[in-house]
């Protein structure tokens, strides 16, 4: 039986997205074990996000400067911006450098279950955003979920009265899918996209 203070290590540690309560054993006796070097690098590491984690004002993503270093990059393409439902989302996305913009995080999705409306979100900043001027794109990347698709479709309604191309996320086959192992809304939502072979 291991000690109080271990035990509430590995319990706090198994609330993580992804660890359970044997994973989290696992990293706690690896930390154990190479506490002389591990231990205090992730407190370091730790104390340093908790003391400067700020959210950015102009988009929503979380980073240790305001505004985060995505919005502040002068490289990035002022004229796009990329819609997301979280952190994690703009995350995924950047790191597969595909998309040069800059991002909104919305902070959630719409949700009559769940309660959340609009303006639970942060669509109205979104909205001051485009309604500044000099955005030519919105990119609606919401998850292909009934709440992601009418998060989608309620924020392409608002942007109509606005002079930009709204487009969104391609939906269908994953690369390397193999067609017996898809759910019939993602094989229908390929053929619905199908397009001619080039």
């Amino acid at each position: 039986m291991a000690s109080q203070e271990i035990e509430q290590l590995a319990s706090t540690l198994a609330r993580l997205p992804g660890l359970g309560p044997r994973s989290a054993r696992r990293a706690v006796l690896w930390l154990v074990k190479k506490r002389d070097t591990a231990l205090p690098a992730l407190l370091e590491a730790l104390e340093g996000v908790q003391d400067r984690l700020v959210e950015c004002d102009t988009c929503g993503n979380v980073d240790t400067q305001n505004p985060c270093g995505i919005c502040a990059d002068p490289r990035r393409d002022r004229k796009s911006i990329c819609v997301v439902e979280d952190v994690a989302d703009l995350w995924a996305l950047d790191r597969a450098r595909l998309f040069t913009g800059r991002y909104h995080v919305l902070g959630g999705k719409l949700s009559a279950l769940d309660g959340v409306r609009p303006e639970d979100l942060n669509i109205a900043n979104l909205l001051g955003r485009v309604e500044e001027g000099g955005i030519d794109e919105v990119v609606l990347a919401m998850n292909a979920t009934l709440e992601g698709q009418t998060t989608s479709h309620y924020i392409a309604e608002r942007l109509e009265e606005f002079p930009v191309r709204i487009t969104q996320l391609a939906h269908g086959l994953p690369v390397g899918g193999e067609l017996d192992y898809l759910d019939e809304g993602t094989l229908a939502q390929a053929l619905r996209a199908r397009r001619p072979v080039q």
